[in-house]
């Protein structure tokens, strides 16, 4: 059986407890992760300190020239990396090659935008003096990811913390190591300094708690749960660090009765489906006008009825939540819901006994007292909303602590500014299912998070701004 590392300061490192790795669309063992815990925390933290030293002070140009290496190497393995992402996972291989490029291309981003980073000028009141700013590098980041995107959100953060003169101490998910370790080894073959890139895998309470009140860490960065985020900034708060935070969703889908149904239904499907729903801005509640209600859930069992649910390294659409608890979770929001009324029109039960598969569902007559309807579900779970009125509409949408994603369906200008303006969210998808990109500031508002990643913001985070004033005279 496979054994798996931690990276320390150049240094492939073991202990002497051991996490079994499971592949969740069989549960066969594919591995074991050596946890760290504690002590390997505060070592790496301290190797992050010490390259810090030292990589601060290097060119733009030669960290940007070291990311560009990392960004071909990425590519160069595109193939393998996906591989071990659906292995560990479980999630269709078409849909790990997409994240594999999707991940890469931030490193490729950040490379290029680390040549971008600039102070200011400024015209003084006083004659005697020149006042400036400049950026500096924070610190050691600490980055903690979650298992549902094991190489995208760790390119997103290591990519812009590395790129902006940071060094960096991982924690990845204990559930999928794998794509950390693999990416850290090709960063370490293009050219990363030992220290500068350090993964600590273990479990993530003794390490997370290093991790975030370590007093040689500068920032924290998580990707997660609403709970566990407001953990770690509270714990962050006791040294006062940067924290950025992307959390839970519970994202509205609405398609107003002047869009196209069959245009909305192929939106859904790649908001909803994509990883078996376990994304933080997968469509949550789906808002559909009473004029087409019938018509769109129709056509909506029709297409969901094709979808092929099975192991992600077969041909399938939908793999396999990541393991019981998650399933667990999935089917307490179904039966809530057919408790205080929803009515099943599709699914609603695991694929197969014992298995982690579980048949995409549709529900109608939602209540806002359901589970399904306030709470994030984190899996193939559609439930069908019926609205007539748009500001009846726009105050359940906002009726969340969550304000992550937002998607809908119009051909009306006007109410796509109305609707983006009001709605309480930080990413809008009109018109599509897909939003993300290296481009576009990542992030949301209310309990969804704090801060932007991705852009030029995802940058701007990793950096101080110190202001100078100097009295020529």
């Amino acid at each position: 059986m496979k054994l798996y590392y931690s990276l320390i300061n150049g240094n492939w490192v073991k202990s002497k407890k051991k996490i079994e790795i499971q592949n969740p669309s069989n549960q066969k063992v594919i591995g074991h992760l050596f946890d760290v815990g504690r002590d390997g925390a505060n070592e790496a933290v301290l190797a992050a300190h010490n390259a810090f030293k030292l990589w601060s002070k290097k060119s733009a140009e030669y960290r940007s020239d070291i990311l560009k290496n990392w960004y071909k190497l990425i590519i160069k393995n595109k193939t393998s990396l996906a591989n071990i992402i659906t292995t560990e996972s479980g999630k269709p291989l078409k849909e790990s090659l997409a994240e594999v490029l999707y991940g890469a291309s931030f490193i490729q981003w950040f490379a290029e935008q680390s040549l971008r980073v600039s102070g200011e000028t400024f015209s003084s009141p006083d004659i005697s003096k020149k006042m400036m700013t400049i950026k500096q590098p924070i610190g050691v980041v600490s980055a903690i990811t979650p298992w549902n995107f094991p190489v995208a959100m760790v390119t997103r953060k290591t990519g812009a913390a590395i790129a902006s003169g940071c060094t960096v101490v991982l924690k990845p998910s204990e559930l999928t190591p794998i794509s950390s370790i693999k990416l850290a080894e090709l960063g370490i073959e293009a050219g990363l300094p030992n220290g500068v890139l350090n993964i600590v895998n273990g479990y993530p309470k003794e390490i997370g708690k290093i991790l975030s009140t370590h007093p040689m860490v500068k920032k924290i960065t998580f990707t997660g749960s609403t709970n566990v985020g407001k953990y770690l900034m509270k714990q962050a708060s006791s040294t006062v660090k940067s924290v950025s935070l992307e959390l839970g969703g519970n994202a509205p889908f609405i398609v107003f009765n002047d869009a196209s149904v069959e245009d909305s239904i192929n939106g859904l499907l790649d908001a909803k489906f994509r990883n078996a729903g376990q994304t933080c801005i997968a469509a949550n509640r789906i808002f559909v006008h009473s004029d087409i209600h019938e018509l769109f859930l129709s056509k909506l069992i029709e297409k969901v009825s094709k979808l092929k649910v099975g192991d992600g390294l077969a041909d399938n659409d939908i793999g396999p939540l990541i393991n019981n608890k998650a399933i667990e979770k999935v089917q307490l929001h179904i039966d809530d819901a057919v408790k205080k009324g929803a009515e099943v029109i599709f699914g609603g039960q695991r694929y197969k006994k014992k298995k982690l598969f579980f048949v995409p569902t549709i529900l109608i007559k939602i209540k806002e007292n359901m589970k399904v309807f306030k709470n994030e579900n984190f899996g193939p779970v559609l439930p069908i909303i019926n609205f007539s009125d748009d500001e009846e509409l726009i105050a359940l949408c906002n009726k969340t602590n969550y304000g992550l994603a937002a998607y809908f369906y119009t051909n009306n200008s006007k109410r796509v500014w109305k609707i983006s303006e009001e709605l309480e969210f930080g990413m809008f998808g009109i018109n599509t299912g897909k939003i993300s990109s290296y481009i576009n500031p990542f992030g949301g508002l209310k309990e969804s998070g704090i801060g932007r990643e991705g852009s030029t913001d995802g940058l701007e985070s990793f950096l101080e701004k110190k202001f100078i004033s100097w009295n020529q005279n």
